[in-house]
């Protein structure tokens, strides 16, 4: 079938996304579903860093290629194979879905998945598979999923089904933001009730984070970026101080703290942020980075200290999580009031738009915003 889709054909673009034509709307062709394969037509995708970093070359993908991957969505058609799916469910694509039968599936790790890795590193779907085409030609898919399309197909494992009472531009946000910020939080930090909690770097994932930990019961909740705007939203969202990125970062946290937090969560995917974060934890605290700096990206770190305070330093990939069982729990919280990413939500655009909202992006004057369909 023919459809319109935002196409990637070139990277290393740095800036002026709008002005560069980053991304081009095009009609593709898209072939049905094969064995273990869905058709979901795309009600709306959340514009996040991950799909800016493959436009300005941080991570290298393949091009041509269709980019989006966190989304929401409704089956149209589902291929052989696939039972627990029908036309009409609503469901959230997973950007890091697990094969359930390799070493990290078996571990409850999908996160880690090797099969995964392995096709989307190619620009291929889980099964081996891609869909798309433009001018007789294949066109590559961005981690599974790409989103920015008006329908797309995914290998089964990477779609969850959701209540259809949860609106499509919230639902989305999940798929990526909330997995990775909030279950940093919740998987792979294990924040406890009073802990002391600095998250550094304001974006969507870094504001799930700030939901993650007020919903976790967090004593204090310190918030760390260079914009006042995201600093303000995210006290809005619970936090209880707000601190500016500067060189006076980590003695201004100490001090609020009273010597350090227990947890640090790094989401803003520099290494000087990462280094920060790690100087404000306290004797014994831990840092979670979920951030993704460029690949040539190293940090020096403190050995001495490592060992002698018994501090940890933890990667955290789509927050740990097992979206199967870990959506429907921070569904649950939404529905209670307890997760409000409705806040974090500033701009609601057309495919038209997306290379403004890559603008935005880049220059700070946005937080999450979601490219919608007509459904």
């Amino acid at each position: 079938m023919r459809i319109e889709a935002a196409v990637l054909e070139r990277q290393n673009i740095k800036s002026d996304f709008e002005k560069e034509k980053a991304l081009t709307v095009r009609e593709l062709e898209l072939e049905g579903p094969g064995r273990g394969e869905v058709m979901i037509r795309v009600a709306a995708a959340g514009v996040c860093h991950s799909d800016l970093s493959v436009i300005n070359g941080t991570r290298n993908r393949p091009v041509p290629m269709v980019l989006g991957h966190e989304a929401a969505g409704i089956v149209e058609e589902v291929g052989p194979d696939v039972d627990d799916l029908s036309p009409g469910d609503h469901v959230v694509c997973i950007f890091a879905p697990g094969c359930g039968t390799c070493l990290p599936c078996a571990e409850g790790r999908p996160a880690l998945c090797t099969r995964a890795v392995k096709h989307h590193g190619v620009g291929e779907l889980m099964t081996g598979h891609r869909r798309l085409s433009m001018d007789g030609m294949p066109v590559h898919h961005h981690i599974g999923v790409s989103a920015f399309a008006t329908h797309a197909v995914l290998a089964r494992q990477s779609l969850v089904k959701v209540e259809a009472d949860i609106p499509p531009h919230i639902s989305a946000l999940f798929s990526c933001a909330m997995l990775t910020g909030a279950g940093a939080v919740f998987n792979t930090a294990k924040v406890m009730p009073g802990s002391k909690v600095a998250v550094f770097g304001l974006g969507g994932v870094g504001l799930s984070a700030v939901l993650g930990a007020v919903a976790a019961g967090a004593g204090q909740v310190v918030v760390v970026d260079p914009f006042k705007p995201k600093l303000d939203t995210a006290m809005e969202m619970g936090a209880t101080h707000a601190v500016n990125a500067d060189e006076h970062t980590i003695e201004a946290v100490r001090d609020l703290t009273g010597g350090g937090v227990d947890f640090a969560i790094e989401l803003a995917g520099s290494v000087k942020a990462l280094e920060t974060a790690y100087d404000c934890t306290c004797r014994g605290g831990t840092t979670v980075t979920a951030g993704l700096p460029h690949p040539d990206a190293r940090m020096p770190l403190n050995a001495l200290k490592l060992v002698a305070e018994e501090r940890a330093l933890k990667g955290s990939y789509i927050g740990s999580c097992v979206p199967q069982r870990d959506l429907p729990r921070m569904f649950s919280l939404y529905m209670q009031g307890k997760l409000p990413v409705e806040k974090m939500l500033t701009h609601r655009l057309r495919l038209d738009q997306i290379n403004l909202a890559m603008d935005q992006l880049d220059n700070g004057t946005a937080i999450r915003q979601v490219i919608e369909f007509e459904i």
